[in-house]
């Protein structure tokens, strides 16, 4: 069984387009939250969203390019040169060694949507259109960029996506299947569409405030927030990170994998599944029971995710879970869907190199049912030695991914 260690970081995110400036916004409180701009907010009932700003693919993507890829599939392809050039991998990895693990829980809607508005008004259907909707295409796209011709596996599990995708990395190089592997996910799903099916089955805020729209953990939470983006992270085997002389982040060191097989959208009230997720993680990272850890919770600011998410701590973790430093880094960013798993396990890893852990905003009203530390609005120093990353998606989906110093 061999160690895997991050040697590289990439992110697209509504409060940053790289890992400094989303860390900076993220430790200093920073909301990515606003009134949508890209269509007309009386469109849908659901008017705040976090939108990435400011991103211009041509930095990474040539002009033609970019007219062959879904959005979703550009953020991807900008987090994934990101983090390649910050690992200094290139060149220095047998391609076949060299695995994509890139996922994506919805795919290129948009591209989805102008393809049927072209087939009912009678024009022609691209023929881009399907490489540029499928879900899979974000990962050939960064595998082909990147000469990565080892393991490629997009996976899809809604909000646990990219999580899994990290985690399902990690033991193709702990097994020996690759040496190095492109892990996270992206998505780009703030569309009239999406937001009208969420709202259908009333998972999103209704809430017009920016500020109040996104408060995990609080008595006032009325529904999730639709973020975008994207988060990959440089998975390498240690002793190859070691020998080319790589920065090394943080040690991957846990992975837990389960499902609720309980209902299509709600999680289980009872909490099994999620904990026995953070309980597999625990157990594979060795935590001994003792050690101060950090938790970048699924946190949605739904009211069945974040009691429910409670609950799971408690039973993972028993008194320890008072003692964690735990927070929602989706009360600044939203729920960047098949995204946020990468971009939350990018924030764990930070807390544990930084020593900071970011807070909960917008946090004001405590619930008898989430009583545990929240890290409420303002950003604390914490000398963590262990840190986790928990996402839970539509179908009973739960993932945790665990790191060290």
């Amino acid at each position: 069984m061999r160690r895997v260690v991050v040697t590289g970081v990439g992110a697209i995110t509504p409060v940053g387009n790289n890992v400094d400036a989303m860390w900076e916004s993220m430790i200093n409180g920073v909301s990515g939250l606003g009134i949508v701009t890209r269509y007309d907010p009386e469109l849908t009932k659901a008017k705040v969203v976090a939108e990435v700003k400011g991103f211009d693919p041509t930095e990474y993507i040539e002009k033609r390019e970019c007219r062959r890829m879904d959005l979703y599939c550009q953020y991807a392809v900008a987090a994934a040169a990101q983090a390649v050039e910050d690992s200094g991998i290139k060149d220095k990895i047998e391609p076949e060694r060299f695995g994509c693990y890139v996922g994506s829980g919805v795919g290129g809607i948009t591209t989805f949507y102008e393809q049927c508005e072209n087939m009912f008004n009678g024009k022609n259907i691209s023929p881009f259109f399907i490489p540029m909707m499928i879900g899979n295409i974000a990962a050939g796209n960064v595998a082909i960029r990147h000469n990565a011709k080892g393991p490629c596996l997009p996976v899809v599990t809604a909000c646990s996506t990219s999580t899994h995708a990290i985690g399902e990395a990690f033991h193709a190089i702990k097994l020996g299947y690759a040496d190095a592997v492109i892990a996270g996910g992206a998505e780009a799903a703030i569309h009239p569409l999406s937001i009208k099916g969420f709202t259908s089955c009333k998972a999103l805020s209704m809430s017009d405030d920016p500020e109040n729209a996104s408060v995990p953990f609080d008595k006032r939470r009325n529904g999730f927030v639709m973020g975008e983006g994207a988060g990959i992270l440089i998975l390498e085997e240690y002793e190859h990170a070691v020998a080319r002389g790589a920065k090394i982040y943080a040690e991957i060191c846990g992975y837990g994998n389960s499902c609720d097989a309980y209902h299509v959208t709600a999680p289980d009230p009872d909490a099994e599944g999620a904990a026995r997720c953070v309980s597999l993680a625990l157990d594979e990272a060795k935590y001994d029971g003792k050690e101060e850890i950090y938790i970048n919770a699924h946190g949605t600011s739904t009211p069945m995710n974040d009691s429910t998410e409670t609950k799971a701590f408690k039973l993972a973790l028993g008194e320890q879970a008072y003692k964690a430093h735990i927070s929602s880094t989706k009360s600044m960013t939203g729920h960047m869907l098949g995204a946020t798993g990468a971009v939350e396990a990018i924030a764990a890893v930070m807390a544990l190199k930084t020593g900071i852990i970011p807070p909960t905003i917008g946090y004001k009203e405590p619930d008898p049912e989430c009583d545990l530390d929240y890290t409420p609005n303002k950003s604390v120093k914490a000398s963590v030695s262990l840190a986790l990353s928990t996402t839970f998606g539509f179908g009973g989906h739960n993932a945790c991914i665990a790191f060290r110093k």
